[in-house]
């Protein structure tokens, strides 16, 4: 069955690319950068099978069962999710044995990730509240 080998593929090639983009332009390090290629190239399954099902549902019913291809399979959409999360894995492990046998720092960056830095500013309800009080503070200084 070679749908379950394109969804493996989907993942395990995907994964490192993924990984690259994270760590270039967001500059993700330590377990954030094998975590994430993960998690993305698994929604990124879970997305498709939901375009799939919606698609099938809105055909005819033997379109959409020949669109699907489940051959009867009820957790066919399941089974190529995990199959893509399957190749991730299979990815991200590669890659950090790779990092781990060449990168004598591999080990505190991963324990360094884990870590809020004292140099980054505050995030969700504490730069919200800031914001909230900055916008008060706008206001009644202009009336």
């Amino acid at each position: 069955m070679y749908d379950r080998l394109v969804h493996f593929s989907f993942g395990f090639l995907l994964a490192y690319p993924i990984r690259e983009m994270f760590m270039r332009i967001v500059h993700v390090k330590g377990f954030w950068s094998y975590y994430l290629p993960f998690d993305l190239t698994g929604a990124f399954s879970a997305a498709y099978e939901i375009i799939e099902w919606i698609t099938a549902r809105n055909v005819s019913p033997e379109a959409g069962l020949a669109f699907l291809g489940s051959q009867g399979d009820i957790w066919d959409a399941q089974k190529d999710m995990l199959m893509a999360l399957i190749g991730a894995f299979i990815a991200m492990t590669i890659v950090a044995l790779i990092n781990m046998k060449y990168n004598r720092n591999f080990w505190k960056e991963i324990w360094e990730s884990f870590r809020i830095s004292k140099n980054d500013k505050p995030l969700g309800e504490v730069k919200l509240q800031e914001l909230i009080s900055d916008s008060i503070k706008k206001n009644v200084d202009h009336e």
